[in-house]
């Protein structure tokens, strides 16, 4: 393996989706000031995130149904050539 492939801050980080408190381990170099214990007893640097996969409407099947017709129909009324 190739030595200094990594960067050199690459190391074990805590993600936690804000919106439904799930949490996950996973390496980064993303910074941070804060810290949290995980499940097997060690600290790690914390990231908090707005959404994650587990919170995201197209990965949940929650997707918001958005009225195209009502679009559609007041594009083609804003645009419509006048006789």
């Amino acid at each position: 393996m190739k030595k200094e492939l990594h960067p050199a801050n690459y190391r074990f980080v805590v993600f936690k989706d804000m919106s439904n408190g799930y949490s996950f381990l996973t390496r980064s170099t993303a910074p941070s000031k804060e810290t949290v214990q995980w499940e097997d007893g060690n600290e790690y640097p914390l990231i908090k995130l707005e959404i994650s996969n587990t919170s995201h409407p197209f990965f949940t099947g929650q997707n918001v149904l958005v009225d195209t017709a009502g679009r559609i129909d007041k594009f083609k009324k804003k645009y419509a050539k006048k006789a």
